[in-house]
Formats: structure tokens, sequence, C-alpha cells
């Protein structure tokens, strides 16, 4: 079966079609301006997509923080952002409408989990965890083989964390200031270290804040829901895959002796699909679409 897939992030937009086992038939890349000019343009290509080839099923995996509640009055609406003009966009109405297929929504990173869980790093598991360390920090949990859900869904990366001893820089999230984001996103150390971000190599300082930052993340992540592996993904870790093994030495450090982890290949590792978790994360969503 045919489905198609919008990964709507920060800074651009991947509109896909994709078969069930992940094969891509086409894909458009948008600049994510504002709502109404990218969620147009996605519109047009999904109206294309359904004359010229049919899809069975539309999946979003959108950037947040997200009404991911069908009951919601507000489902499918941006919340609180700060990325200018997007706070309160509707996001499901034109695109269900432009599409005329059953919908699944859900964030780009629980998508992204969903994504490594079926061609990636979490393939044989029902509890996993993916993380994403660029722009910001977004953590996608899955749980017995579902997202993580309450009144709202995970947002592990706005958590405040032990600092490590002697940091005392404020952090940059304009909500929490030291949160995980505000302390490891790749908006945080360019905040924190300007230019010279570009100049520093895997032994500066820096990285041992932001490994601590991410392990204590992890902690958490262990602590409360016991995936059987967590993979790492996004531009900060792409660039710096030295942070991988710093992360799971400190993770084991601050378990300190109370929970093991599994056994076997590496607990903490790099996600497989690279930069295309997020458009098939959005596949995997429309596959679990039901009329």
């Amino acid at each position: 079966m045919i489905h198609a897939g919008i990964e709507l992030g920060g800074t651009k937009c991947v509109a896909i079609l994709a078969r069930d086992h992940g094969e891509v038939l086409a894909r458009e890349v948008i600049p994510t301006t504002s709502p109404e000019e990218t969620i147009g343009i996605v519109e047009r290509v999904l109206l294309e997509w359904k004359r010229d080839h049919g899809f069975g099923a539309l999946g979003i995996a959108s950037f947040g923080p997200l009404d991911v509640n069908p009951e919601s009055a507000t489902f499918g609406h941006i919340l609180a952002t700060p990325k200018p003009g997007w706070a309160r966009a509707d996001v499901v109405s034109p695109l269900r409408r432009a599409a005329a297929v059953p919908l699944v929504l859900d964030t780009d990173v629980n998508g992204a989990a969903f994504a490594e869980m079926r061609w990636g790093s979490g393939r044989g598991f029902a509890d996993f965890a993916y993380v994403t360390v660029g722009t910001g920090i977004g953590v996608g949990l899955i749980v017995n083989g579902r997202p993580t859900r309450g009144f709202g869904h995970c947002e592990l990366g706005h958590i405040r964390v032990q600092r490590l001893a002697r940091d005392d820089w404020p952090g940059a999230c304009p909500y929490h200031g030291d949160c995980v984001e505000g302390l490891a996103s790749g908006t945080a150390l360019r905040a924190r270290l300007g230019d010279e971000l570009n100049e520093i190599g895997a032994d500066h300082p820096a990285w041992e804040s932001v490994a601590w930052s991410l392990a204590q993340l992890c902690q958490a992540i262990v602590c409360a829901a016991a995936p059987h592996r967590i993979a790492f993904g996004g531009g900060v870790i792409d660039r710096q895959p030295h942070l991988l093994g710093r992360i799971q030495s400190m993770l084991v450090e601050s378990l300190n002796g109370y929970l093991d982890l599994p056994a076997g290949d590496p607990y903490v590792c790099s996600a497989e699909l690279g930069s295309d978790a997020g458009p098939l994360g959005a596949i995997a969503l429309a596959m679990t679409a039901r009329p």
C-alpha cells in the first residue's frame, strides 16, 4: 500500500510518499515559513499525489508542543512555541481536507521512534526511546508499543537535571533556562559559544557538560520507562559522534549500580536511519491509521 507522510519541522517540512516497506516514491522539501504558506504548499503537494498516485493514509509528524488528543477542540494545533507565527496554528484540518484519507498525528520524535523501531535501531523492541539533539531536544518514548500519553505528549527535553559540578552557565531555554534543551541543544551551544562553536574539537570542556546533561536525561528515561535501547539522532550528535560513548559512560556512572543496563550492544547508540528517521516516521504513523 502507498502512504503519504508529512514531517513538519521548525526549519523545513518534508512531504514523502512511500510504500509499506519504506520504498520512497516521491519527496518534497518545503521551507517552514508561515503556517499559511507552508501548509498551503503541502496541501497542493498532497492533492497532486492524490491525483497522480493515490494513497491510503496520511501520517503527520510535527514539531510541538502539539495537541494530540483527537477529542480536543484544538486537536492538531501547535501549542506554546517560540517559533514566530506558529502558536495555535492548525496543522491537521487543512491537510485532512486535502488528503481525504485516514490520518494519524503525533510528534516528530515519536514518529522517528516508530520509524527506528520498524526499520532501524529499535527493530524488535516494543519499549524504545529516540532522542534528537539539534536545534532543540526532543524525546520519542514508546512504552509497550505505544507513545506515552496523558494530558499531552512527552516533553522530556525540558526536564531540569542535576548540573555538572562547576558549571553555572544559566542556560538558553526561553521557558526554563537550564533544562536539558537549554544546556545541550544546538541553540544552547550557539548561545554559549558563539562563533567558537565551529572551531572547537572533541576535547573542548563544553562537550563534558553536554554529555552530562544528556546522560541525566537518559537516567530519567531509564528510571521512568526502562526502554530496551536509547537511540540518538540530530545534527549535534551527527557532528559530534564522540558524545555517544561519553553519554553511556556517564549514564552508568550516574545510575551507580542501582540498575544494570541490558547487556550486549551499546545501550546508548546512534539512530540508524539518520535524516530519514523523521520523514519515514510520518510514513510509520500512516501505517497505523484505521479507516
